[in-house]
């Protein structure tokens, strides 16, 4: 599947501000490209003769079976995209055997995508007015979600248009559908989180991981680490895994890239709890080059949300089989069949 035309594609089936945000970072569109050229400028070593078998790309995540180690990532205003939001995207999700994300800030009630059939993490910002952030985490608790997502970097996002210098703000927007992004909150709880008890806690310390799984029992992964010592630190704290992310460059525009970033935090808690990645994934090879890196599984955002826009939930489906596809490919290539013989001596660091 050529991303790059599903993407052009996608551009041409959506509003231009909802192509915007999407592909929105903190400091235009060489930022990403930097971080997708980061993952592909790692080289890979096959072995030849290794007696391995046709290749299988299933896996576990916090024990939940995977038909492969491609995860969706939690993103935001998907009803945006497809009138079903994530909906349709849990829908493609389960046909693909995969996992979805689903982020604080779906316009569909959670009873509803865990309808669809599809594992799912529940992504958290944790806002100032904690207990509104309380009650969505028992109510995806109880709606089936089976881990937290706590995501700790801040974005900052700028309009992709080479010299504009107009932020892209989805708050904003007048179309309809988008008021109903917090479809998971009573109207109090909206009015509670109506000013600055909705802004992002800023403050929070690692306390905040014990706080989640007391709140609702369920483990928790931190997402937007980029260092050992904080992976080190979080680990402490009780984080069963930690991902590796950028938010796909919406963070700081000249921070380290998640492929940089990947070994340091691997070699820092790798033996003590599971290890993601996200941000610029675009390939089986690159997939192939993140397990053998140490991560159990990576997290793909955007090509996800231009199948849901072509082609709703099959869309979606399409994109995650493909990257299985390429996946399997790099591993007959590189002489192992299975996801967990993928080591470190099978890759080369630029």
């Amino acid at each position: 599947m050529d991303l790059v035309d599903l993407e052009r594609r996608a551009a041409a089936a959506l509003e231009p501000h909802v192509y915007d945000y999407i592909r929105a970072t903190s400091g235009g569109p060489d930022v990403l490209a930097q971080q997708i050229a980061a993952w592909e400028a790692i080289r890979l070593r096959p072995r030849v003769l290794t007696g391995a078998g046709a290749p299988a790309a299933g896996t576990t995540v916090l024990g939940t079976p995977v038909a492969s180690p491609v995860l969706v990532a939690p993103m935001a205003q998907q009803i945006d995209v497809h009138p079903d939001g994530e909906r349709a995207t849990a829908r493609g999700t389960a046909a693909a055997g995969a996992l979805l994300g689903v982020s604080t800030n779906t316009a569909v009630p959670f009873a509803d995508i865990a309808a669809e059939g599809a594992p799912w993490w529940f992504q958290l910002y944790v806002m100032r007015e904690r207990a509104v952030s309380a009650a969505l985490l028992r109510r995806a608790a109880d709606a089936g979600a089976s881990a937290v997502l706590l995501t700790v970097d801040i974005t900052r996002l700028r309009h992709p248009r080479p010299g504009s210098g107009v932020s892209v703000e989805p708050t904003e927007w007048t179309d309809g559908r988008t008021g109903r992004r917090l479809s998971n909150l009573t109207d109090d709880e909206r009015r509670a989180i109506a000013g600055d008890g909705g802004r992002t806690d800023r403050s929070l310390g690692v306390g905040a991981i014990e706080w989640i799984r007391d709140v609702c029992g369920l483990p928790v992964v931190v997402k937007g680490v980029l260092r050992g010592d904080d992976a080190v630190r979080v680990v402490d704290a009780g984080a069963a895994g930690v991902v590796v992310s950028t938010h796909g460059g919406r963070g700081l525009s000249s921070s380290v890239g998640s492929a940089t970033a990947l070994p340091e935090v691997v070699a820092a808690v790798g033996h003590r709890a599971e290890v993601y990645a996200d941000s610029g994934v675009r390939s089986g090879a690159h997939v192939a080059a993140a397990l053998a890196l140490g991560a159990r599984a990576v997290f793909v955002g955007r090509p996800a949300m231009w199948g849901l826009a072509v082609d709703g939930a099959a869309g979606v489906e399409a994109v995650l089989r493909e990257l299985r596809e390429e996946l399997l490919g790099a591993m007959d290539l590189l002489g192992v069949d299975r996801v967990d013989a993928l080591a470190r001596d099978l890759v080369h660091l630029p």
